[in-house]
């Protein structure tokens, strides 16, 4: 009976250390699967506007704390609906408020991946700096480590940064994907996947000409990444269908997702569909149509 228990023990032991862990999991969905990253990150003014397109109005809360609250209260109904899972969500993106908040009882991003098994990113960037050179760069970021630390605690698999070029400028266009590389790498230092988002304005007069010079500047910081040194994406649907695919077969580019960057959810998904392994990853459009006052039932047929 012990040599029998022992046999049976080593064997579990053996097919435990064969099975995939979470984090092969997630990259693995993250690499292949189907679907869509729901961006749930909004904040500073875009949480403000976003309750007013939910239906929820400046008088119904007081300070940033209870608009907060009720951001949550969104993002929570969003993310606990039954329509809301896995098998068509990819990943989900959170604001530091939401990861460091509960859904159900649970820490944000451990209900994502346990009990959606939606893979859980994080926004890092602290807004927008002034525009410069025809671009708006990051603001700094001094605490940047101590919270890529809590995400790592946190169960948060990858992360995303934002910038925006605004007009064509050279010079501020290489100095957005040189930011956005530079963090990149301290992302990646910390064992998380990075979502780069330079994000080019849908209204620049220029726009073409800008992602031309994007995708330029954004194969040459791939050739500059170590082997698996994944990194993911995130641009602005292009004016040329297709722009894009020259990222996607980098072996270090995990995928390519587009943003609605303003258009509305029928445009941005016509415009997604002339753009071949693109995926979406739309945060206004996404949201389109959802009301606080609805009904479950029309919640989720929205």
């Amino acid at each position: 009976d012990f040599t029998k228990t022992l046999d049976e023990s080593c064997e579990a032991i053996f097919q435990a250390s064969r099975s995939p862990g979470r984090k092969e999991m997630q990259l693995a969905k993250v690499r292949q699967q189907e679907g869509f990253f729901a961006a749930l990150d909004q904040s500073g003014g875009s949480t403000r506007q976003a309750l007013r397109r939910y239906g929820v109005d400046d008088k119904a809360y007081t300070g940033e704390a209870e608009m907060m609250d009720r951001m949550h209260e969104m993002r929570s109904r969003i993310i606990t609906n039954p329509k809301f899972d896995g098998s068509r969500v990819v990943a989900a993106i959170l604001f530091e408020a939401t990861m460091d908040r509960e859904i159900g009882g649970v820490p944000s991003a451990q209900f994502l991946w346990e009990e959606k098994r939606v893979v859980p990113f994080l926004k890092i960037d602290k807004g927008l700096a002034e525009e410069k050179d025809g671009v708006q760069l990051m603001k700094d970021m001094p605490a940047l480590d101590d919270l890529l630390d809590r995400g790592v605690a946190a169960g948060i698999f990858g992360t995303k940064e934002r910038s925006v070029i605004k007009h064509f400028n050279q010079e501020g266009i290489k100095a957005i994907v040189q930011q956005q590389f530079d963090i990149a790498r301290r992302v990646l230092a910390k064992g998380l996947v990075p979502v780069l988002e330079p994000e080019v304005d849908i209204h620049a007069s220029d726009k073409e000409a800008c992602e031309r010079l994007l995708l330029d500047l954004l194969l040459e910081g791939l050739r500059q990444l170590a082997h698996e040194d994944w990194v993911v994406f995130k641009l602005t649907l292009p004016t040329q269908p297709d722009l894009y695919l020259p990222l996607m077969q980098h072996p270090c580019t995990l995928r390519v997702l587009a943003l609605s960057g303003g258009y509305a959810r029928e445009e941005a998904c016509k415009l997604l569909a002339q753009n071949t392994g693109m995926i979406a990853s739309f945060s206004r459009a996404f949201t389109e149509g959802l009301r606080d006052e609805q009904s479950e039932e029309d919640f989720s047929k929205t």
